[in-house]
Parts: structure tokens; C-alpha cells; sequence
């Protein structure tokens, strides 16, 4: 009970024992008034039995909480009339009809940037996948599971999941008009393209102005108040630290988005999240140049995968980082270019390689062991490239991997890849190569038969198009967030619930 509501209870039974005595002391010698003081008895009892039936009923709350309730998705909802199994049942979702100011607008606008930044025309066309890959590339064979357009290959920049997330939200297959028979509610904002319209050359005001438009628009929506935000969920296809800024060293990075007030309370699924397990910021694969059509194109890929040819040991696509002490980037690519064994594409400053989706793939897919060590940030778009490749990954950090992505990535981080302590790597104790061939060789191919199991889960189907039995990373993805938010919200009733002798006081 809080201090306040303890006081109030507090100072009014004082009062009521104050009354009785008084009444007692005037009473002299009169008879002692029993019935006065039974009558005020059942009349606390009734009033106390009033105050809890209501509120067990959940029409009346805490002043605080009243804004929750709930809907039927968060509970279990019985089958129609003729006993058929309802699919959707507890999968409901209902889309925001935003202003296209949130997102259309800033797709039309992709070459409006005023020379700041370069026209992002290319990066969200065909339904943000990009550029398809041409049909036939050099070293590729016939057929539709070669690196090309036709067998669903793209070049895909690796921020462009918001709108390819909003395509694949419109084709899933339970969407309801019903708002309150969802079991979350999607808010289709392009924060990462926002970030991008508008990070160079513009004030920190002009970077907050969408995000502040959109809470300002959320908040006076009834499917809001139902929940307070709890139940709703967007797609900011970046890392969390774009939309934090005022925790980034860089007073002038990215947006606030994810320290507004009502977006504290949304799922937000970004590709790196800031603080795994402990907000509200929940990380996914990044998009990968792959986007199947089709359960065929998937199993097509992981049967060209299963049997490729892998000359070399291990690769690595990536630039150093000579500015950041903490990379060791340098040493990685030290170690490769003095082994047989590995073979790299450089990224340096004017090098192209790193940019020909063609290239990347290739030597994913020639590579049994890809190197993973963190760039920018802590995680890779490359690590999602390198499995889509069946090539196993080597991260070097925890948060490159298994401290994010849980829904995605088993557990046991064992089953799918090798960790090698960067601090061994930075000091030069570790060879790298040394330490991968001492891996059994069974143990290899269990890793690799693993990675292979995983590519649907790593991908995003092409938002024009609906697999039929294969769940690709937006499907579990979504799956992922009406678990989050069915667990919010039950923890929310449990808390409302725990908390009834200060519920008996509100008004």
C-alpha cells in the first residue's frame, strides 16, 4: 500500500474510533448505544464488499491502471458453433490505418534529401527488397536456386526491414478489423527510413518530429487507451541505439523514439537491441539478399547449400576499424591474409567487392567457417548472410549473436556456431585457424546440417507473395511478439490484481 493511500486509510479509521468514543462518553449513563455500533459495523463491511466486487469485476481500477484491460486475444477463446478448429485463434492482429505521412510518404519521397544523404529510391523498390540481382551471374548455373532475380535474390540494404515487414503484415493470415479481438495491434511507422530522411544535416528537433507526431497521434486512438501500448508493436528496422540518443555518446545520433513515453510501453523490433532481454526493444535478423516465393525456393536453396563444395576453411568480408582500439577487425584480417586457409573481400574505402551481392554469397557458400567480429555495433548483417549461405559463423562477442535474437536462434549457441574470445585475438594468444581445425569433423557437419535448418527462420519472404507451410523470420517474428505481449499483459493483471487492498481506496 502506498504511503499516501495508507495515511488516508489510516486517518480514517482514527476518526470513526474518535466518533465512538466521543458517542460513548456523551451517552453518561444511558445505555450503551450496541445497535449504533453494529449498524456502522455492517455498514464498513458493505461498503469494503461493494469496493472488492466491483473490482474483481474489472469495472472499477486503480487510477493508474485503468487504461488496462483486456481483449479476447489475450485469452483463450473457445471454437465456433460446429466445433472447427479456429486457426487464428489467439493470432490475431489488427494494423493502425496511419497517415501516410508515417510511411508512404516517406517511401515517395526517397530521393528528397536535399544532397544530405543519398536517394534511397533504389533501396526500397520492389516492395523494399531493392535491385533484383541479374538473371544469370557469372559462375552460376541454370535454374531457380541460383543467385539471381528469379530465384528470389535481391539487393537488399540491410535497414530496409520496414517496409518489407509492413508488406509481409499485410498478407498474414489473421488480420481482423476488429481491434478488440486482437491479440496485438501493428503500428506500420518507417522509423529506420525517418532516421535516414533526416540524421545529416538536420537539428535534433527535426529528428524527434515524427516520433513525436506518432505518439501524439497513438495516444488519442481508442485501440490505446485499451491498453495503454502494451499490446502494440512496430518495426524500426535499425539498431536500438539509432532511436536512443540521448544515451549514445553522440548527442546528435539518431532519434529518441525508444525513450518517448508511450513507445516505453510498445514491442519494438529492431535488428540489434540495446539492452537484450531487459526492454522493450526485441532484436530480429537483419534482411538478407535472399526473399523466397515459395516453400520451393526455400527447400530448393537448402538442398543447393547442403551440397556445395567448400574449398576453404574460413572467409571474412569486412573493413578494419583502425579508429576503434576495441575491434580486432585488424588482427582477423591478419590472421587470414597469412593462411592458406582463408580467403577474404575487403571493404575498405573505395573497394567494391563488399557491395556485389553475387560475391558475398559465393564465398559464403565455398567457406565451411565465416568470421564474424563486430563492426559498427555488436551484431552483423554479414552473420545472417553467412547462414543463409550455410557456412558456419564464428562470433567473437556474447551480444554478436546469443545475447540477441532469441526467438530466431537456438539456446545452445554451441549447436550452430563457434565462439572464440576476442580478448585472446586481440593479444594475439589465439590462432584462429588453429583453433577451428581442432573441431572433430563431426561435429562440423552437425553444426552445418544445423545452419541449414535455420535459413527459413533467417529470411523474409518476398512481401508480394505467402509461403504455405514454411515460417520464415517474420512469421516467427509475429509469433514472438503475441507470446511477449500475452505475457505483459497477464503480468499486468497479476500485478492489478496483487494490489487490491490500495485498489479498495482509489476512486
Amino acid at each position: 500500500m502506498s504511503r499516501q493511500r495508507h495515511t488516508t486509510a489510516t486517518t480514517t479509521s482514527h476518526l470513526v474510533c474518535q466518533g465512538d468514543r466521543r458517542s460513548m462518553e456523551m451517552s453518561g449513563a444511558l445505555l450503551r448505544p450496541r445497535f449504533l455500533l453494529l449498524l456502522a459495523a455492517v455498514f464498513w463491511v458493505a461498503v469494503l464488499y461493494f469496493r472488492l466486487s466491483v473490482l474483481v469485476r474489472g469495472v472499477a481500477v486503480a487510477p493508474m491502471e485503468r487504461t488496462v484491460s483486456f481483449a479476447p486475444g489475450y485469452e483463450g477463446r473457445s471454437d465456433d458453433d460446429d466445433g472447427n478448429i479456429d486457426p487464428c485463434r489467439g493470432r490475431r492482429v489488427y494494423i493502425h490505418d496511419l497517415p501516410p505521412r508515417f510511411n508512404a510518404d516517406i517511401l515517395s519521397r526517397c530521393g528528397s534529401t536535399d544532397g544530405r544523404w543519398p536517394s534511397m529510391c533504389e533501396q526500397v523498390s520492389n516492395a523494399g527488397l531493392g535491385k533484383p540481382l541479374p538473371e544469370l551471374l557469372e559462375g552460376e548455373g541454370e535454374g531457380e536456386a541460383a543467385l539471381s532475380g528469379a530465384g528470389g535474390w535481391y539487393a537488399t540494404q540491410q535497414f530496409a526491414l520496414d517496409a518489407i515487414f509492413h508488406g509481409r503484415m499485410l498478407r498474414y493470415g489473421c488480420l481482423t478489423n476488429d481491434s478488440s479481438e486482437a491479440a496485438a495491434v501493428f503500428v506500420p511507422f518507417y522509423a529506420g527510413f525517418d532516421f535516414a530522411r533526416h540524421h545529416w544535416g538536420y537539428d535534433n528537433a527535426t529528428r524527434d518530429a515524427a516520433s513525436l507526431d506518432l505518439e501524439s497521434w497513438l495516444v488519442s486512438r481508442p485501440e490505446w487507451r485499451r491498453a495503454g501500448g502494451r499490446d502494440h508493436f512496430l518495426v524500426a528496422g535499425r539498431t536500438a541505439w539509432d532511436f536512443r540518443r540521448d544515451t549514445c555518446l553522440s548527442p546528435t545520433w539518431g532519434t529518441n523514439l525508444l525513450l518517448l513515453p508511450a513507445a516505453k510501453n510498445m514491442t519494438v523490433l529492431v535488428v540489434e537491441s540495446s539492452a537484450p532481454g531487459l526492454g522493450n526493444d526485441m532484436a530480429v535478423p537483419y534482411p538478407t539478399y535472399f526473399h523466397p516465393r515459395t516453400d520451393d525456393d526455400v527447400l530448393r536453396w537448402q538442398k543447393k547449400i547442403k551440397s556445395a563444395e567448400r574449398p576453404w576453411l574460413m572467409s571474412f568480408v569486412g573493413a578494419p576499424r583502425p579508429g576503434d582500439p576495441r575491434s580486432i577487425r585488424s588482427q582477423i584480417i591478419a590472421q587470414c591474409g597469412a593462411s592458406s586457409a582463408c580467403r577474404q573481400l575487403g571493404c575498405a574505402f573505395g573497394a567494391s567487392q563488399c557491395h556485389s551481392p553475387g560475391d558475398i554469397m559465393r564465398l559464403f557458400q565455398s567457406s565451411t567457417f565465416c568470421l564474424q567480429p563486430p563492426g559498427d555495433s555488436y551484431t552483423r548483417r554479414s552473420a545472417f548472410d553467412a547462414m543463409v549461405a550455410g557456412c558456419v559463423p564464428v562470433f567473437f562477442h556474447p551480444a554478436s549473436a546469443y545475447l540477441q535474437y532469441r526467438w530466431h536462434l537456438p539456446g545452445d549457441h554451441a549447436r550452430y556456431s563457434v565462439f572464440i574470445p576476442e580478448d585472446g585475438v586481440r593479444a594475439g594468444n589465439v590462432s584462429i585457424e588453429e583453433t577451428l581445425r581442432r573441431i572433430p569433423g563431426t561435429v562440423v557437419r552437425r553444426m552445418q546440417e544445423e545452419v541449414i535448418r535455420l535459413v527459413p527462420r533467417l529470411v523474409y519472404a518476398d512481401p508480394r507473395y505467402s509461403l504455405d507451410t514454411v515460417k520464415d523470420a517474420f512469421d516467427v517474428a509475429v509469433e514472438g511478439v503475441i507470446e511477449k505481449v500475452a505475457a505483459d499483459m497477464r503480468k499486468v493483471e497479476t500485478d492489478r490484481r496483487s494490489s487490491w487492498p490500495d485498489n479498495i481506496w482509489a476512486e
